[in-house]
């Protein structure tokens, strides 16, 4: 199963890549606009992807020989000179913008969220007999999804541990889908769609997953048969392109948070062991020990206190951004409230300093050498307030004019707590 893949670049990187590995692109859509296809390290179902295709009329590929009360959207009938003309004339690919969840060009109204989920993959086994819901699309509707890498989470009991597979090369990957177009009742808009087929997982992956997408070799004779606009009849030939994949592949754990839907970073596809994560562990405090040895002789303090004051600020962002439970990892989260006691100590000095400059030390050396007879002198302010308390029982104004001994009393059971 393919529920998640990547895909971070602009369509015009997208067609040098396909050029360099002489496949045909002679349109695509913009880099930027509402048009434009979405750019995310963590593609979800429902973003808007690219796809790469014969250009062909919305019906697809071949004649128009649907027939009437199938509920597909009214359009003119092809004639035998346009059906001439896709199969003798010259043809032209493009990449475009569909959204991932292929809607049938028969349904009347949009589906929610849960009906679209079921179609984001179609099993390859389910293609075999020429019946069933993707039957049109799979004779005259073929496409290739373009993708860096796909995810899957591997199961260790309730755990599961994000892993990227994606080309040990480092090129794109092309996933043989089907695609479909359909306009809603009273719409004038029409819609483009698309899924991405799946079958069994090499032996490489099958620790992973028992299914994978079908992946097709960049610039290969089998994407070529694949997008054939001339081949609209299912065959044989057509099935056999749907198996595991024999290229060179590399797999490896990645950050849970992109386990989240709407979580994007360039980390996502690095290892999560690897020097290049910003967000391993190893690597922040391997960073604060190089930092220490070369510069240890005049700057310690300010390295001890920098990993405080650096640690909060990404928190900060996070939270403010649109997620808020992404700042849990690698214990983050637990350091938090630091910050709050440090500035009230800030306060209560200030308080200290205005109030009684000098009666800090008195409550504390009260407290501690209270029980020794042998030091009477920093015991002044305790019997004088006792003596008070004592003799004067029935009057309460000798009490008020000992704010400054209140205050002090406040700033001890301040720094107690």
């Amino acid at each position: 199963m393919c529920g998640r893949y990547a895909l971070a670049l602009r369509p015009s990187q997208v067609m040098r890549y396909l050029q360099d590995e002489n496949m045909q692109v002679d349109e695509a859509p913009d880099d930027e606009g509402d048009g434009a296809p979405r750019q995310s390290y963590n593609f979800a179902p429902g973003y808007h992807g690219i796809v790469y295709r014969a250009d062909v009329p919305d019906y697809g590929a071949g004649p128009r020989h649907h027939k009437k009360g199938e509920g597909e959207p009214e359009e003119e009938e092809a004639s035998a000179d346009t059906a001439t003309e896709q199969d003798q004339g010259e043809v032209r690919y493009k990449l475009q913008s569909m959204k991932w969840g292929l809607i049938p060009f028969w349904t009347k109204r949009n589906p929610d969220y849960g009906s679209m989920m079921k179609t984001i993959n179609c099993r390859d086994d389910s293609l075999i007999e020429n019946k069933g819901m993707w039957n049109t699309m799979k004779q005259r509707k073929r496409c290739i999804v373009v993708a860096q890498g796909f995810y899957e989470w591997l199961k260790k009991g309730k755990e599961k541990i994000a892993h990227f597979t994606k080309r040990k090369d480092g090129q794109l990957m092309y996933f043989a889908g089907l695609w479909d177009c359909v306009q809603y009742e009273g719409s004038d808009e029409k819609l483009y769609t698309y899924t991405i087929i799946t079958t069994d997982s090499n032996k490489q992956l099958k620790f992973l997953h028992d299914r994978m997408p079908v992946i097709l070799e960049n610039g290969s004779e089998d994407i070529r048969t694949w997008l054939d606009p001339k081949r609209h009849t299912w065959s044989k030939e057509l099935q056999k392109l749907l198996r595991p994949s024999d290229a060179e592949l590399e797999c490896y754990p990645v950050s849970k948070e992109v386990g989240k839907v709407g979580n994007n970073s360039p980390n996502f596809i690095i290892p999560v062991a690897s020097s290049e994560n910003k967000s391993n562990i190893a690597n922040f405090f391997a960073k604060g020990a190089a930092k220490s040895d070369s510069n240890a002789s005049f700057a310690s303090k300010p390295k001890d206190e920098s990993p405080k004051k650096e640690k909060p600020s990404p928190q900060i962002k996070k939270e403010d951004g649109e997620d808020r439970k992404t700042i849990d990892h690698d214990g983050s989260e637990d350091h938090a409230p630091l910050p709050i006691p440090k500035e009230e100590v800030k306060q209560g000095i200030k308080r200290e300093l205005d109030d009684i400059p000098d009666a800090e030390e008195q409550p504390k050396k009260v407290s501690r050498t209270s029980v020794s007879p042998s030091k009477p002198s920093p015991s002044p302010t305790k019997p004088t307030r006792k003596t008070r308390s004592a003799t004067s029982n029935n009057t309460a104004s000798p009490s008020k004019p000992s704010s400054k001994d209140k205050g002090s009393q406040k700033i001890t059971s301040f720094f107690g707590k």
